[in-house]
Parts: C-alpha cells; sequence; structure tokens
C-alpha cells in the first residue's frame, strides 16, 4: 500500500503498520505545532495567550476534531435517535425541570449517547482511567439530555491538589483511592445556557453519586498491588477546561463551598499529540523506544500516552520540553466529608459525609441559578436539537 494522508491532520502515514520514517515523523510533529497555533522559540513551543478562552479553544480545535473524526463510523448511524435526546429550546420548561442521575451502563443507548455528548467539548476528553463511573443527566420532565459526569481514577501527582491536602509520597499512596477526578463535567444545550454546569458540578458531591461509588467499588481488590481497598470515597477533583472557570466558581450554600479552587496544572500534557499524529508516534514507539521499567503486574508496555511521546521526542532528537504545552487549567477540590482532610491525611479513619441528596442541592440551584437566568434571558428556547449534530 502507499502513504495515505490523514483528513484531519495532514500528516502522513505509511497506512500499513509500519513504523514511520524518522525523518517524516519529527517533520509532522513541528508541522503539527505550528499548524495548531503553537510558536516554537529554541526546544520550547509557546501557546497563544492564556487569557484568551477563545484562542484556548482554537489551540484544542484540532485534537478535538481528531477525536470526532475517529468516533464517526460508530456513533454516526446512531446520531438521529441520539438527536431525539437533546432538546430544542422550547421544550425545556424552567418551572418544571426535574434532573434525575442515569447511571451509565455499558453497551447501551445511554453509553452512546455519553459518547456522542462528550465529543461536543471544547477539549479533547479521556475516556477516564481505572475505576470509572460514568452519569447521564436527564430532566425528567421531558426525559432530555440535560448533562454529563464522569469519574475515573485520578493522576497520581497533582501538586495543587497534594498541598491542599498536606500529603507526601507515601500518604498519598496508601489514601489516593479515596478520591476520584472528575474527567467530564458539564451541561449539553440549551440547558448550558441555563447555567446547568453549576448543577452538574454540584451533584458530582452528591450523596447518589458516592452511593453508586461505593455499590461499585465496595471491598476493591488493585489490581497491581493486590490490594483489598474500603470504598470511602471522600474527594472529587477536577480541572477547569479553558483556564480560569467561571461555571465552578462561587458555589456555595449554607457556608459551605462545593469546589475550592486550589491552584493550576503546570501546562504539560499530550493533548497537543492527540489529532492523528498519536497512532504514528505509538507505531514509532513500539519499534524503536523502550518502556521504563516498573512493577511486574503493570506488565511491559509504556506506562501511559506521556512516556509514549516523551520516549519518541527524545528519539527523534526533539526536545522532551515539547509535552509543556503551557496551557495551565485551574484546579478544584470538592471535599464529601466535613474531615475530608483528616481521613486522607490518615489521622481520622471514617468520614463525616455532607450527604445532601440529588434534590437538596437541586433545590438550592434552581432557586439561586436556574429561575432568575430563565427570567432574564431568553436565548436558551431559540436552540434546535438539530444545530447538535456532528456530521452531516
Amino acid at each position: 500500500m502507499g502513504e495515505q494522508r490523514d483528513r484531519v491532520t495532514g500528516h502522513h502515514g505509511t497506512g500499513d503498520g509500519r513504523p514511520p520514517d524518522p525523518a517524516i515523523l519529527r517533520a509532522a510533529i513541528l508541522r503539527s505545532l505550528e499548524d495548531q497555533g503553537f510558536t516554537r522559540v529554541g526546544d520550547k513551543i509557546l501557546p497563544p495567550s492564556t487569557a484568551d478562552k477563545e484562542a484556548i479553544r482554537r489551540l484544542h480545535l484540532t485534537a478535538v476534531r481528531h477525536a470526532q473524526s475517529v468516533s464517526r463510523s460508530g456513533l454516526i448511524s446512531h446520531q438521529n435517535a441520539l438527536l431525539d435526546r437533546i432538546a430544542d429550546g422550547t421544550d425545556v420548561d424552567p418551572e418544571h425541570v426535574h434532573p434525575t442521575l442515569v447511571e451509565v451502563e455499558s453497551n447501551t443507548e445511554d453509553e452512546l449517547l455519553f459518547r456522542f455528548a462528550r465529543l461536543h467539548w471544547a477539549i479533547p476528553v479521556s475516556f477516564g482511567y481505572g475505576r470509572r463511573l460514568r452519569f447521564l443527566v436527564v430532566d425528567r420532565h421531558n426525559q432530555k439530555l440535560m448533562g454529563i459526569l464522569g469519574l475515573g481514577d485520578p493522576v497520581v501527582n497533582l501538586p495543587p491538589r497534594d498541598k491542599w491536602i498536606g500529603w507526601d509520597a507515601a500518604t498519598r499512596d496508601e489514601r489516593l483511592h479515596c478520591v476520584m477526578d472528575a474527567f467530564v463535567l458539564g451541561a449539553v444545550p440549551p440547558y448550558s445556557q441555563l447555567l446547568v454546569g453549576k448543577l452538574i458540578a454540584l451533584l458530582a458531591t452528591s450523596r447518589e453519586v458516592r452511593g453508586s461509588f461505593e455499590a461499585k467499588y465496595e471491598d476493591h481488590t488493585t489490581r497491581i498491588r493486590r490490594r483489598k481497598l474500603a470504598s470511602k470515597l471522600v474527594l472529587i477533583t477536577t480541572t477547569s477546561a479553558l483556564g480560569r472557570s467561571s461555571v465552578y466558581n462561587r458555589l456555595r450554600h449554607q457556608g459551605r463551598t462545593f469546589l475550592e479552587p486550589v491552584g493550576y496544572t503546570r501546562g504539560t500534557g499530550e493533548f497537543h499529540f492527540s489529532n492523528g499524529l498519536y497512532s504514528d508516534i505509538r507505531a514509532y514507539a513500539a519499534a524503536h523506544c523502550r518502556a521504563t521499567e516498573r512493577r511486574s503486574g503493570w506488565g511491559r508496555g509504556f506506562r501511559n500516552r506521556r512516556e509514549v511521546v516523551r520516549k519518541v521526542l527524545s528519539d527523534l532528537g526533539l526536545s522532551k520540553s515539547l509535552l509543556s504545552h503551557g496551557v495551565p487549567r485551574q484546579v478544584f477540590v470538592a471535599p464529601l466529608a466535613i474531615n475530608t482532610k483528616e481521613v486522607l491525611s490518615g489521622s481520622e479513619e471514617a468520614p463525616t459525609y455532607f450527604d445532601d441528596t440529588a434534590d437538596d442541592l437541586f433545590q438550592h440551584f434552581r432557586a439561586r441559578w436556574l429561575l432568575p437566568r430563565a427570567k432574564r434571558d431568553h436565548e436558551y428556547t431559540k436552540f434546535r436539537a438539530e444545530d447538535y449534530a456532528l456530521w452531516e
């Protein structure tokens, strides 16, 4: 077979599973970074102004479009049915909105809807790592989708979170199983125009979400160390999509701050290689690079995408600093218990949970944000579900 040209990124691959030529891959990486909007300064890359959210969206656009392209074949035949579950603006009656959390089961239309909604995010969204819980938030009044929530295992090293808790490496290793990360969290239109993203954030802290975690991971045994862990979820973390967040801030009720900002990420990662190039990078790594030695339970492969990219950059004579994309994300923590820090530090064992139900949280959101917004802004009524289509 001859060369094939990726229609999203424009880079060349062999198309037959063979690793790409080093010179061609090196040139494709540099061209891709430039096409995305990065500026090269020596061995480093600089993004556009991180204060400009539209500029950050454009920076992620290639990777988002690639994810949509990859998912097209599996979802396009379902698109019309999935659009039936998205509301027209005129379907929404703010006085009668009634959200319900629906846990997503594998191999169902709910799972397809979750995947479809996730592809509309302004940044590429992962599938979640390790333990995983996924929810749809559905308006019981009209059976339309309001938003989605996905929880997965947290990253091991997150300095703003660890500093807030007061963790050292050993205690973190022992207590990290009490934390989950919201890898996707937010509303879909037209509900997003009614500030329902704030509601989804509140619902992440609900008794129902914690109950689903306990039901699924009670007495969970880890794959690597074969440790049996009690399911005591006491903290949820998340990061904003576009720098500083306006959605998560000021979520307070009765003296409680639901999501507390604790700092920013360092602006490193591999999203800028998740745009059609990664398959070639992975093929090159498999042929030319050696995975870092790890515990035997992890197997012999690379530990994650970041290691794959880092090894390939080095082998191609490119600086690993290209993994520093310079787009920090605001980090938030959502304590689920009054004594979250004490449980995570190991000074206390039993959590004293806040224990708000989903309905408790909705009633606060309804009075504080939903009805006032609906009264002063009717723009949501103009939205049409057909505008949510990804493919013609």
